[in-house]
């Protein structure tokens, strides 16, 4: 991975891509990520060359973005599950564990986030397949699978031949945000549409809907902050 020199040194993402026909640059506002496209056939010299003309505007992006925008996941932090913060410490055994406000993680600390990565998404795998069903018995209606993504764009779907799809940051959130958005999702087997009979599906499922939905939009931008590996 290419590292722009200065203080600090900054990691750049190099992207080729066939359609490139100039270099690119972007910063995630989420996580800080710097990614530089350049065309399949340019050689790493001329993107570094690009990189060190961009360098002031690229350290002044940086700049604006909040400290607190992208988080580590390694021992020592703390990580929100289920919407209460966990302290990761290490662990003895096979298996991570929750207990007394941490969650206790074995094995290499250099893979501790890995590891922590991979036990969410069973967890969340788990937490939203009972809240889809749940839901699904209320509407009687059945969906046809459950998959999990790590979408920035939405925290879910439904598609007409019945399949789910979820971000499994959702195991982040509080339970009561995850199982709304299992209840939006699954509304959508009966309307597949954002109409006002879905509205009222939603409302006899989850009558408490706004009030999540209010969490995600003014919370739900920090749950993608949280790096699991580089």
């Amino acid at each position: 991975m290419p590292v722009l020199p200065g203080s600090p040194p900054v990691e750049v993402h190099l992207k080729r891509s066939a359609r490139a026909r100039r270099f690119s640059l972007r910063v995630s506002r989420l996580d800080g990520k710097v990614t530089l496209s350049i065309p399949t056939r340019a050689r790493e010299a001329e993107a570094m060359a690009f990189l060190r003309g961009q360098e002031g505007w690229l350290r002044q992006t940086l700049s604006a973005i909040p400290e607190t925008a992208a988080r580590t996941v390694g021992l020592g932090a703390t990580l929100p599950v289920e919407g209460l913060p966990l302290l990761l410490a290490p662990g003895s055994g096979r298996g991570l564990r929750v207990e007394n406000g941490q969650l206790l993680v074995p094995g290499d600390p250099a893979l501790a986030g890995a590891r922590v990565a991979a036990w969410l998404k069973v967890l969340a795998r788990d937490r939203l397949a009972s809240a889809s069903a749940r839901y699904a018995a209320r509407v009687g209606r059945s969906y046809s699978s459950l998959a999990l993504r790590d979408t920035r764009s939405r925290w879910g779907s439904c598609s007409p031949d019945g399949r789910l799809m979820y971000s499994w940051r959702l195991i982040l959130a509080p339970p009561a945000v995850l199982d709304y958005v299992a209840a939006h999702e699954v509304a959508h087997l009966v309307e597949l549409n954002h109409s006002p009979a879905y509205w009222r599906v939603v409302t006899g499922i989850c009558p408490d809907w706004r009030q999540h939905r209010g969490w995600l939009h003014e919370h739900g931008s920090t749950l993608h902050r949280f790096r699991f590996q580089d």
